[in-house]
């Protein structure tokens, strides 16, 4: 567990938390959505650009080659974070949202009318809306994992729906919403009985749980960059080889392609066969130094001290008269360093706009997840989630917030 001295010493690392927001100190909860950047990585982009910048993969002066080996380290990098078996099974995205998409419309040629999909209703729209699409495109069927009340997944109703019918199982690692981690590893199984293939929505997971691809043995992962201190508009997804060698491209272009002809194209060898165009070279580059950073601090101890937070705040928020906590559980082993709630008679909206004024920043709406807050019946709630640079202090100012802002709304 981190000391005083030791979070004090991450949280110089990032310049934001500096900021004043409408004269009060910037706290910044909203994690889930993305993560503020240490300064490593903020130098680190400029760096780029007053060293390095070059297309890669095409050109054999200096700079692309030195652009190039950057690119190829971070993929290396990043087999090595996730324990992939093969670099050639990392697949530079846009992020997240572009991995799904990219899985659903490569999967289209294999996916026949009366075919099976399954999600949960826990799903983010990213991982919701494409395999709709898809189902709709194909006359296939898409099926839904139930929860219960407490927001844990009907694991029962999981093996009721699966069949020989089912061709791909869908599902987040971690809600963005109520930040349960779900019994993925257990899900896979069930499915490869099945002959299914299995795709993990990770976007919450990098800077919360230690990866293990091969462990899960899960066909298909994808997540972010800029939700584990990276940059934006990059992600990836991991493949097993011997499956995305069967699939075909998501995008066609350069880079991806091996020989054109009037005749015809031949595509390139994993993993440039998915990676049309130029890639964000500099998003690659420095997201080589967030993983650094996540590493030098290390997964566990970011895990164990974001517990540490969320126990403190459940029991904070739970001292609010009206309050309304979604997927608490006494037993925290099973959560991440998210709480979503709502406070009666009070809406997101209104309680969100007021901590922003008081300098807390937070999620509210439906946090792309309408069919969950069409569960829970209500439009939206209010989200904060933590990371490693937050503070009990902080979870204080925000209770102390909260009860203001209720007596103001309330009068």
């Amino acid at each position: 567990m981190f000391s005083d001295k030791e979070i004090q010493k991450i949280r110089n690392q990032f310049p934001i938390l500096k900021e004043k927001i409408y004269s009060n100190p910037l706290i910044y909860m909203d994690n889930a959505a993305t993560t503020q950047k240490p300064l490593k990585v903020i130098q680190a982009s400029q760096s780029y650009y007053s060293t390095m910048n070059s297309n890669v993969h095409r050109g054999l002066h200096y700079l692309s080659h030195k652009a190039t080996l950057y690119v190829e380290n971070v993929r290396k990098k990043i087999k090595k974070f996730i324990h992939a078996r093969h670099s050639s099974e990392i697949i530079f995205t846009k992020g997240t949202t572009e991995s799904i998409n990219l899985v659903a419309s490569s999967m289209e040629n294999f996916i026949k009318e009366g075919d099976e999909i399954i999600i949960s209703c826990l799903e983010h729209h990213s991982n919701f809306v494409p395999w709709q699409i898809l189902c709709k495109k194909k006359n296939a069927i898409l099926k839904i994992i139930s929860i219960h009340d407490s927001g844990f997944l009907k694991l029962t109703d999981f093996e009721f729906l699966i069949s020989e019918k089912t061709k791909i199982v869908s599902i987040s690692h971690i809600s963005n919403v109520l930040g349960i981690i779900n019994p993925v590893k257990d899900i896979i199984e069930k499915a490869h009985e099945y002959g299914a293939l299995v795709l993990i929505d990770g976007a919450q997971v990098p800077s919360n749980l230690d990866l293990n691809v091969q462990d899960l043995n899960v066909d298909f992962y994808v997540f972010s960059a800029h939700k584990m201190y990276g940059p934006t508009g990059i992600g990836i997804l991991y493949g097993k080889k011997k499956i995305l060698e069967k699939l075909y491209p998501y995008q066609f272009g350069g880079e991806m392609i091996k020989n054109v002809s009037f005749d015809g194209t031949t595509y390139s060898d994993l993993p440039f066969k998915f990676e049309a165009g130029t890639p964000n070279i500099e998003g690659i580059v420095v997201w080589g130094f967030a993983i650094d950073f996540v590493k030098e601090i290390g997964i566990s101890n970011i895990q164990s001290y974001k517990k540490k937070l969320l126990m403190y705040a459940i029991k904070c928020l739970s001292s609010i008269d009206g309050i309304q906590l979604y997927g608490v559980s006494k037993d925290v082993s099973d959560k991440s360093g998210i709480i979503s709630f709502n406070i009666d008679n009070l809406h997101c909206f209104d309680v969100g706009s007021l901590l922003d004024r008081l300098g807390i920043a937070v999620r509210t709406g439906h946090l792309c997840a309408q069919p969950l807050m069409n569960f829970f019946r209500v439009t939206g709630m209010i989200r904060v989630s933590f990371s490693v640079y937050n503070t009990c202090e902080e979870i204080d100012y925000l209770l102390e917030s909260l009860l203001k802002a209720k007596k103001i709304l309330l009068k």
